[in-house]
């Protein structure tokens, strides 16, 4: 019973509190850390990559380079920010291979039998020139408004995950709606 308080104890503590532990070793602190931030981690991948089937391998990259680095956190408190931070790099080094190697007909779904060709037609050449759009864009715009919009960051999470001023988040931010209004136009 003892053990029960101890996980129900551990898995009401503050990201602080888990972080630290785990730099002292204790993988049951991870684990929690994993378990709070890894569905957030693999919706942002998801998004990153446009694959929810590569955002699974990302996430436990992640994980298992967080695992490995936590003597460079410098901050237990900002310990999402910092996986966060893990995670996009990850994908970003995937998609770079993926860029030299993969089809982009290996990545798209087949549609479901009951759905309407015609309408899943459009929502995916929707979908592919938001992304269009997005290649366009600096890695750092696309990753403040993947993180403001996927994730549902504030600007100062988006500022401390990507390490940069708030001001400047903002700044960006304003550049890339701008932009993808422009770019979408047509979807209007």
């Amino acid at each position: 019973m003892s053990d029960t308080n101890d996980t129900e104890r551990l898995g009401n503590a503050a990201d602080a509190t888990l972080a630290s532990r785990a730099m002292d070793g204790d993988v049951a602190a991870f684990e929690w850390l994993a378990r709070r931030h890894g569905p957030l981690m693999r919706v942002f991948a998801s998004k990153l990559l446009g694959s929810d089937i590569e955002s699974d391998d990302v996430v436990q990259e992640a994980f298992l380079t967080g695992w490995r680095s936590l003597d460079d956190l410098d901050d237990p408190a900002r310990v999402r920010n910092w996986l966060m931070r893990i995670v996009s790099n990850k994908a970003i080094d995937r998609i770079r291979v993926r860029r030299e190697h993969d089809d982009v007909a290996d990545w798209d779904p087949a549609a479901p039998p009951s759905s309407d060709p015609s309408r899943i037609v459009e929502n995916r050449l929707q979908l592919d020139a938001v992304w269009v759009a997005l290649d366009k864009l600096p890695t750092v715009q696309r990753q403040s408004w993947l993180l403001r919009e996927t994730a549902g960051f504030t600007y100062n999470e988006i500022a401390e995950a990507l390490d940069l001023p708030p001001a400047t988040v903002r700044g960006l931010l304003a550049r890339t709606r701008k932009f993808l209004l422009t770019e979408l136009e047509a979807w209007r």
